[in-house]
């Protein structure tokens, strides 16, 4: 399986006290999601980035940018989110 894409839907924006308004990833986050290696702890970073979604509220785009960026690098949807 290829390697799990970074969240960032390349947007990069971040207006929404320090979190990106495309994918909601701080500059923080968006450094540890480089630094990880296993693709288990990548898929476990976007569980918690689309926990932390709803919780700030606003992101319902995100989903479907998502989901278009692992269709086109042929990655199965249902095995990342």
């Amino acid at each position: 399986m290829a390697k799990t894409p970074s969240p960032c839907i390349d947007v990069c924006k971040f207006k929404r006290e320090g979190h990106c308004i495309g994918c909601s990833m701080t500059k923080a986050q968006k450094s540890l999601f480089k630094s990880l290696k296993k693709d288990g702890h990548r898929t476990g970073f976007i569980q918690m980035l689309t926990a932390q979604q709803e919780r700030l509220g606003k992101y319902t785009h995100w989903d479907a940018a998502y989901r278009k960026k692992l269709a086109k690098r042929k990655i199965a949807a249902e095995k990342v989110l």
